[in-house]
């Protein structure tokens, strides 16, 4: 069963990505660079991605068939989306085992949820 791991940084979390401090970024990316080649090495990983700070999104609501689109994140959270990792394990328990490992830094909240399953 595929779940998706959801990674939600705060704006601290979100500064190590690009900080000044090449050790701190350095070893920020690094310990994602190793989880992701764990998960790889185990053959559960299906996908991912790391993702721009909500500063860069752009929403679309869809009104009475229009578009209105509009800058900025969905939601103004305190934690923002930062990336995923969809893995392919067999039940909520593996899953949340790989969650626990995520490198998240601290203040970070990992949502996992199962993907929807289509028949056909």
């Amino acid at each position: 069963m595929n779940y998706t791991l959801l990674i939600y940084e705060d704006a601290a979390g979100f500064d190590l990505r690009s900080t000044p401090d090449a050790a701190a970024r350095q070893a920020y990316w690094g310990s994602f660079m190793a989880y992701t080649k764990a998960l790889q090495d185990a053959g559960v990983m299906v996908g991912g991605a790391g993702l721009q700070p909500t500063a860069t999104a752009t929403t679309l609501r869809m009104r009475n068939g229009k578009r209105h689109v509009q800058d900025g994140p969905y939601a103004d959270t305190k934690e923002q989306l930062g990336g995923y990792y969809v893995v392919n394990v067999p039940d909520l328990d593996a899953a949340l085992e790989w969650a626990a490992r995520i490198p998240a830094p601290p203040g970070s909240v990992i949502e996992v949820r199962p993907n929807l399953m289509h028949e056909g």
